[in-house]
């Protein structure tokens, strides 16, 4: 049941309707017709850009704070969980909007760089705006995993490390930092792959500049109506992912096996 759609999907990416007698025939004619438009390899590319920004920026932003949460006491960590988790209460779609009235010209960012001389700042409609809905959006994502993991760490492991001479650095590279992968690998995949194919975000954000694939696919599903082409430019995301995913999972695996060794 739960690959019911997907199987769905994948039946109309290969199907295209034909005469009377027949009702349909298999094709690859719309894969072939997405990988032979430069258009699209250009939208593919954009995506995949944004996608690993965003990721590369959430990750670099939330191991530490979620490091500095796991190291706090008990009493605390649970408040600040909350703080990170209340904002994701809030439906995506309007936490989008408030940011349009954040960075829009005259909006509190542009006020606030005002101050600082940055006069006449245009951040709404621009990649940077884009990203950081993104960022905004997907972060908490990031550190609840790699929360999670810290959370979950031998603190003896730790002290060995202390009592053998390792300083904090060493520590950290050699003990914590590979203890907390699978942390980040959930967290990159729980990331990446909503930003990938997010179209609401860089429509609003982006004021249609900022051309994704899930802004194509929701194009060819509502506006066009072509379901089938549609079909097969989410079939070939879904590729993509999941070999993107396979690819970091054995590069987690290559790093813990060097650990071991």
């Amino acid at each position: 049941m739960l690959l019911l759609p997907m199987l769905l999907i994948a039946f109309y990416s290969l199907i295209k309707q034909g005469n009377g007698i027949v009702p349909f025939t298999v094709t690859l004619e719309y894969y072939k017709k997405f990988f032979t438009d430069k258009d699209f390899l250009i939208v593919l590319y954009r995506s995949l850009v944004i996608a690993f920004k965003t990721t590369g920026i959430c990750l670099l932003i939330g191991y530490p704070i979620a490091y500095f949460i796991s190291h706090c006491d008990e009493k605390y960590q649970g408040a600040l969980i909350l703080l990170i988790t209340l904002p994701t209460w809030i439906n995506m779609l309007v936490r989008t909007y408030a940011w349009i009235g954040i960075l829009t010209k005259g909006g509190l960012v542009s006020t606030i760089l005002g101050f600082f001389g940055f006069k006449n700042v245009e951040l709404l409609y621009t990649e940077a705006a884009v990203l950081i809905g993104m960022v905004y959006n997907f972060l908490p994502f990031m550190i609840l995993q790699i929360n999670t993991s810290l959370s979950k760490m031998d603190k003896s492991l730790i002290e060995a490390a202390d009592d053998l001479g390792a300083n904090k650095v060493q520590t950290f590279l050699r003990v914590t930092f590979p203890l907390s992968l699978p942390g980040i690998v959930s967290g990159i995949t729980l990331v990446f792959l909503p930003a990938v194919s997010s179209f609401f975000i860089p429509k609003l954000l982006g004021g249609g500049e900022f051309f994704l694939i899930g802004n194509v696919i929701e194009n060819q599903f509502i506006t066009v109506g072509e379901w089938n082409f549609g079909s097969a430019i989410s079939i070939i995301m879904a590729v993509i992912m999941m070999c993107l995913m396979m690819l970091v999972r054995k590069i987690e695996g290559r790093t813990a096996t060097g650990e071991d060794e």
